[in-house]
């Protein structure tokens, strides 16, 4: 008998170590795998990063052994969110200045930089995020009370859009600024012949340029900062638009130091510098970088009045905005881009930024393509130009909560008739099945439960407009999940490696307090993250 028990023992042990081994197996979750047949799961196993396998709470417990177990308790689980368009490191920095969204008039911001300046007395006084279209007479500040509050300290604030700037006096001289002279793509304002310190696109950069840039122990909290709340709302990956070759050298240090977890898409900025890095270094890519595109701008923003337009503006017949660079420049860029198999990625706002730019693509491309060339915004598309896009395979790659931000004032800028080629995402949708979401933060707020909720109702936190705005561009829940996932995914050419819970795929997911491909309004805006894990590691668990 004992001898029978023991080859009992014997038997066990081996069948026990034959048992395939998970670091983590997550069960009894409502698992959105987000494959090609948008398939439900109960669970699933995680070992080294990556997900060994999905299906049945059942299967899975029988199948696995499993350092660590998580028992979800019917919470739904998502792939990590990615954000496909937006300032990771600006929004880092942003952390470190004046926050000047929600401000509701020229005398709050000032209130708000002066509180800024008790507690941070040294060097320039910088911030962002006002918008004159949410103040009662929604017309551009001007300089005299900036200049009478720190006569002896240069202060710049930015535009939420980042498109247009206020400087005092002091930060004008800096820029050797003394009146308003022609520049491509920017304007300097001047009012009865005096300069009101409010810069337009390219002139943003004259002062800017002048502000001291982090060293490196704030450029390295910048980062912490920024992924600690990013992390917070679920976000995995982000695509960070427009650094320089620099920034990526630090941020690759500080992910082989495993200090950044974030995993990043960068596309670098036009500039010849970074051409050349990229040139002769080649295309970077580890699992948590990856650096093969350029982030070029054709023209400002609809807010400030610097989209490039096919015909004037409504609300101010004298303007059309501009263009940021010569066509020549736009066309010589994308050849050398194309000819070292880069990806092109172009801010455009307006109708004839984009047809510009959308003709440009097509010469080069010359057809069908899976260059994945992109169009960050395409905000205002004429109806005769969306084909462009198909033709192509260009990409649309789009910020939802721009078009519930704009709306107040949208139509006011391009007319009733124009406004319905403007955040048509179920229109460009359309040209290639397939539509990356983003929210261009700190431009909008960082949390992709605002992204979903206004792709698909197409409304504000306040339920306005009652019945949603145009309504017919509105995305279905599958598709918005998948823009925020998958579809992000590809548009950075990692969809065989994330943006899906599938077996081999990259271990990014989130678990949600509540469902939101089940519930709608407040439930989804209110809705928060429970645990988000990167690589299998759990990186944020709310408290």
């Amino acid at each position: 008998m004992k001898q029978f028990l023991s080859l009992c023992a014997i038997a066990f042990v081996l069948c026990s170590c034959n048992e395939p081994k998970a670091d983590l197996v997550v069960y009894n979750a409502k698992i959105y795998t987000v494959n090609d047949k948008f398939e439900i799961a109960e669970a699933m196993a995680i070992k080294d990063g990556k997900i060994l396998s999905v299906g049945t709470t059942a299967e899975i417990q029988k199948k696995y052994a499993a350092t660590e177990s998580i028992n979800a308790n019917g919470k739904p689980i998502y792939p990590g969110f990615i954000d496909a368009h937006a300032h990771f490191l600006g929004y880092g920095q942003s952390l470190q200045n004046v926050d000047l969204r929600g401000t509701t008039s020229w005398d709050d911001v000032l209130k708000r930089v002066t509180e800024f300046a008790k507690t941070h007395p040294d060097g320039w006084l910088t911030g962002r995020g006002w918008d004159q279209n949410d103040w009662a007479d929604k017309q551009f500040p001007t300089k005299e009370k900036l200049d009478a509050l720190f006569p002896n300290r240069p202060v710049v604030l930015e535009r939420v859009d980042g498109h247009a700037a206020i400087a005092n006096q002091m930060a004008l001289d800096a820029a050797k600024i003394s009146k308003s002279v022609a520049l491509v793509g920017g304007d300097i304002i001047e009012k009865n012949g005096k300069l009101t310190g409010v810069l337009i696109d390219n002139a943003v950069d004259l002062v800017s340029s002048k502000v001291p840039a982090p060293n490196d122990k704030l450029k390295k909290k910048m980062l912490l900062d920024a992924q600690k709340n990013c992390f917070e709302v679920g976000l995995t990956t982000i695509d960070d638009c427009g650094l320089s070759a620099d920034d990526v050298t630090f941020i690759e240090q500080m992910q082989k130091d495993n200090t950044l977890k974030m995993r990043l898409y960068i596309m670098l900025s036009d500039a010849k510098n970074n051409y050349d890095y990229l040139i002769k270094r080649g295309a970077i890519k580890t699992d948590r970088l990856n650096v093969r595109a350029f982030k070029v701008y054709a023209d400002g923003a609809l807010g400030s009045r610097g989209a490039c337009l096919l015909h004037p503006y409504s609300d101010m017949p004298t303007k059309s905005g501009f263009l940021l660079s010569e066509l020549k420049h736009f066309e010589e860029v994308a050849n050398l881009i194309n000819k070292h198999d880069f990806q092109m990625c172009t801010h455009a706002i307006g109708d004839s930024a984009n047809r510009s730019i959308l003709k440009i693509y097509n010469k080069v491309l010359n057809g069908k393509n899976d260059k994945r060339w992109r169009i960050e915004h395409a905000q205002v598309v004429a109806q005769s130009d969306f084909n462009l896009f198909g033709e192509g395979n260009i990409v649309p790659s789009v910020q939802p909560t721009h078009a519930t931000s704009d709306m107040y004032w949208a139509a006011d800028r391009l007319g009733k008739e124009r406004v319905k080629g403007a955040y048509a995402y179920k229109q460009l949708l359309s040209q290639n099945g397939w539509i990356p979401l983003g929210t261009d933060f700190p431009v909008e707020q960082i949390n992709p439960m605002f992204t979903f909720y206004a792709a698909t109702a197409r409304k504000d936190d306040n339920n306005f407009p009652q019945g949603g705005y145009q309504m017919e561009n509105a995305l279905t829940k599958q598709e918005a999940l998948k823009g925020m996932t998958i579809w992000a995914a590809k548009a950075n050419f990692e969809e065989k490696e994330k943006g899906s819970l599938e077996p081999g795929k990259l271990a990014d997911f989130v678990m949600l307090q509540n469902d939101i491909m089940t519930t709608n309004g407040k439930q989804i805006l209110q809705n928060k993250v429970l645990k988000t894990y990167v690589n299998g590691e759990k990186v944020y668990e709310k408290k």
